[in-house]
Formats: C-alpha cells, sequence, structure tokens
C-alpha cells in the first residue's frame, strides 16, 4: 500500500485558492497578483521559474566542471539530467512550484483582504476592522514585568547599531523564501526531503492566514508608533511605512483595488517560516556550521520582530507553534519518520510513500 507525498501538498493549494476565490468573489475585492506588476503575467513566469530552476543546477554545475572545455559540456549535462533530473525530481519541482505559487498568491490575497472580512461596521462604504492590538500590548506588559518588550531591547541593544545590525537580517527573509523552496526541491538528494520542505512551507503560510482571521492586529509599530521613534532610521523602518501607507489606501481610496494590504501581525510568519528552515537544516543537512547561522538567524529574527516593532510577543510565540506544526505534518505527509533526538530518517526515496499496515 502506498499514497503520494504530494496529496497534503495539492490539498493545501487547492484549500487556499478556492478560499482566496470565495472571499474575493463574496466581498467583491479583485483577486490580484501581488508580484504580476514586475515579474509579469503567471502563464510567462511559472515556466520561467521552472526553467529556473532547473538552470540554476545545470549552468554553474557545468561550466565548473567543464573548466571551459565545450566539447565536455553537453555529455555533463546530460549525464546530470540522466542521475539527477529524472521523472521524480521534475515532478517535485513542477508541482512545488505550482502550489507553493497558488498558496502564496491566497495567502497575500487573504492578508489583504483581512479588514474586509473581519470588519464590525455594516456599512459597506465604511470600515472599522477588528483590532486585538491592545490586548497583545497589555500581555506584553504583563510578561515583561510593566515594562514593553520594545523599550527593553533598546534600553538594553541601543538604538542605533542595533538597528542596523538586525534590519538586514529581517529584510533577509524575503528572499529566504524562494532560495529555501528553491534549494530544497532542486538539490536535495532525497526527494522526499522535497516535499517535505514545500509541504511544510505551504502549511505554515497557511496556518499563518487561519491566524491572521482568528485574532486580527496591525502590531506595535504601527498602533504604538511614538515607542519606536527613537531607534535609528533604516530599510525596515521604510518597509513598515510603505506596508501602512499601503493598508491605507486599500481601505479609503476606491482607486486602489490594485494593491494588496500586507499588514497583519498575529502571528508572525517571520518566526514561523525562519523557524522552519532551521528545523530543515537541522534534520536534513549534516553541516554544523549551517546549523550554527540558521540558528542564530532564528533567533536575532525574533529579537528584530519586537526591536523594529512588527509583533507582540503572543504573535513570535504563535509563529513558533505555526513552524513545529507544519514542520510536523510535512514530516508526516512525505514518508519521513522521527528518532530519539534531533534525527529523523525517510521512509522513501521518491512520492510513494509506503503505508504501514497494523
Amino acid at each position: 500500500m502506498y499514497r503520494r507525498a504530494y496529496s497534503l501538498l495539492i490539498g493545501t493549494a487547492l484549500v487556499m485558492g478556492s478560499l482566496a476565490v470565495f472571499v474575493s468573489i463574496k466581498y467583491d475585492r479583485p483577486l490580484l497578483d501581488p508580484e504580476g506588476s514586475f515579474l509579469g503575467p503567471s502563464y510567462v513566469r511559472l515556466p520561467l521559474l521552472l526553467l529556473f530552476g532547473l538552470g540554476i543546477d545545470l549552468i554553474p554545475r557545468t561550466m565548473w566542471l567543464s573548466r571551459g572545455r565545450p566539447t565536455s559540456i553537453w555529455p555533463l549535462v546530460r549525464e546530470r539530467m540522466r542521475t539527477h533530473w529524472g521523472k521524480e525530481r521534475l515532478i517535485l519541482v513542477a508541482l512545488g512550484v505550482m502550489c507553493f505559487y497558488v498558496t502564496y498568491v491566497s495567502y497575500r490575497n487573504l492578508k489583504s483582504n483581512l479588514p474586509f472580512v473581519r470588519d464590525t461596521n455594516p456599512d459597506p462604504m465604511r470600515t472599522s476592522p477588528v483590532s486585538f492590538d491592545r490586548e497583545l500590548h497589555v500581555m506584553d506588559k504583563i510578561l515583561f514585568f510593566g515594562q514593553d518588550p520594545s523599550t527593553v531591547l533598546h534600553t538594553v541593544f541601543g538604538d542605533t547599531a542595533t538597528a542596523y545590525i538586525l534590519s538586514p537580517i529581517y529584510l533577509f527573509f524575503l528572499p529566504m523564501v524562494p532560495i529555501g523552496v528553491t534549494a530544497w526541491m532542486v538539490w536535495s538528494r532525497n526527494i522526499s526531503y522535497g516535499y517535505w520542505f514545500v509541504t511544510s512551507q505551504c502549511l505554515a503560510w497557511s496556518l499563518g492566514t487561519f491566524s491572521y482571521y482568528l485574532l486580527p492586529t496591525l502590531g506595535p509599530g504601527i498602533q504604538y508608533p511614538s515607542l519606536y521613534e527613537d531607534i535609528a532610521h533604516t530599510p525596515t523602518n521604510d518597509l513598515l511605512e510603505s506596508i501602512t501607507a499601503a493598508r491605507h489606501r486599500v481601505l479609503y481610496d476606491p482607486e486602489a483595488t490594485e494593491i494588496v494590504n500586507s499588514v497583519a501581525g498575529f502571528a508572525s510568519l517571520h518566526c514561523a517560516i525562519t523557524l522552519l528552515v532551521a528545523l530543515m537544516v537541522q534534520y536534513t543537512i549534516n553541516n554544523k556550521v549551517v546549523k550554527w547561522i540558521v540558528w542564530i538567524n532564528f533567533a536575532l529574527t525574533v529579537i528584530a520582530t519586537l526591536y523594529f516593532g512588527w509583533h507582540y510577543v503572543a504573535d513570535d510565540i504563535a509563529g513558533v507553534a505555526i513552524a513545529i506544526v507544519s514542520f510536523y505534518l510535512g514530516a508526516l505527509a512525505s514518508g519521513q519518520k522521527f528518532d530519539r533526538g534531533l534525527h529523523s530518517h525517510p521512509t522513501t526515496t521518491t512520492s510513494k510513500v509506503p503505508v504501514d499496515r497494523d
């Protein structure tokens, strides 16, 4: 008896896509492709992404091994295609790119429409989005014995040098997501590891969307901006100001139909995704240096979310929970077995996962 490692991956993408379409129709909001304005339409971009996944593996490797000898290039390409790019790898990359793309675009649309769905104003021409910022802010102060977490961090770490250090770490999240998905799909020696990572990613973005609707917040940097006025100005501040302005236009400018709202605090997907990457490295890569890098990156990302005012403490805790659940469910779906300690072993090297029979 077998099942396919990509069943949960496809199911997650279908559910997210269906919800995005439903909300778009019900609330008369356009279904947007958030990256389409500069990357082109999806029917062009998706094939290019597939070719990109193939190219980043074949081209650098071939050029390095051929040592510039033209006669060696084609034999090396054929050898790599035969040994690495078989049917299973091509299915993984194709399904992984398409399902992650559908999940992520749906996530962006559902996040953008959150203020209209969780709205307390019966007048369709005016919006009064639900917000739990006050409650989470009070919880933060309780956890920090009457102090705001950002105030404590600014006092301990300072408000200048630390800001310049944490800003690129926080912003590295943006390229880290596609880099991580591509790396595990293209270069993981075991096909099931690729399914494990991309399935966990799709689950994390989906659970993050659910958490936004469960407990809508703006985040302390938007709700309580005076707490962050003294820290040095960095590109992270510019990003926060940009998405705040975009949210205002989405809510109050009838002409802003091609802009997405990217404001939602609970839970922190920065924490969720960086922890998910750290867990995947811990369980699938035998390199201590890489492990140290990803765990330090996760720790600094947690600090940065509070330092710059992107999230409350509860957001980060929820993000950690999302990462662990997504990681575990992705492992089960892709045929992984957990051992004692921080170890696991795969039960398959392809998309066919053997089913235990009691």
